[in-house]
């Protein structure tokens, strides 16, 4: 992906970086653009104050900055809308976020024409350099993090599900039942390959067909 963020970052004032957590989107960002501030909006203090006053929160980042996990103040992309506007400056932010629908529809919506998007996804087979070894694959995942610090991959997911649960989709739809909502993550996850019987899954869930809706 670095050809094409260093592409970007030639013709965007804005580059954006989305993908699932611990896929390695703050590491690539850092690496790509050293010379930029670098801001986790996953501190609570700093997230604070960029919702309470948007517009000093980035004065102090004129000269650029890689903002990470956006997604926590979506509102933020409108004022930078207004910045790139007055001061066209090609790679002067780099947005960070996991992908859900929320900050898809803010970028959208704020963004559009003004914002180089990428995606990045877990290693590839052909990055873990293994590609022989599908079972093991299939079992292991790609998260970097497995690899890096030689996880247990029955360690690393239950913890890695629980924050996606908790922490991610109640961003976008109030979950009441978490519970229910993990036996719907199996079964999906059970599906994978088969056309998608929504009445059957909702049987199998626990969960009224309109649920879906």
């Amino acid at each position: 992906m670095q050809p094409t963020l260093e592409r970007f970052a030639k013709v965007y004032p804005i580059i954006g970086i989305t993908g699932p957590r611990q896929s390695g989107k703050t590491t690539l960002a850092q690496e790509i653009f050293p010379d930029l501030a670098y801001v986790s909006l996953e501190k609570l203090d700093v997230r604070t104050i960029a919702t309470q006053d948007p517009r000093g929160f980035l004065q102090k980042y004129k000269a650029g900055a890689i903002f990470d996990e956006v997604q926590h103040t979506p509102d933020l992309l409108s004022y930078l809308q207004v910045i790139v506007d007055a001061d066209k400056v090609n790679g002067r932010y780099v947005i960070t976020g996991s992908q859900n629908f929320v900050l898809s529809e803010k970028i959208a919506q704020s963004l559009s024409g003004r914002v180089g998007m990428t995606s990045l996804l877990p290693l590839s087979l052909q990055e873990l350099g293994n590609d022989g070894e599908y079972l093991g694959n299939i079992f292991t995942g790609g998260y970097p993090r497995l690899y890096q610090q030689h996880m247990d991959p029955l360690e690393f997911f239950p913890s890695y599900i629980q924050t996606y649960l908790e922490r991610d989709i109640r961003q976008i739809k109030n979950i009441t039942s978490l519970s229910k909502f993990q036996t719907f993550i199996r079964l999906c996850a059970g599906r994978v390959g088969q056309l998608v019987n929504l009445s059957s899954l909702a049987q199998d869930a626990g969960i009224s067909r309109r649920s879906f809706v």
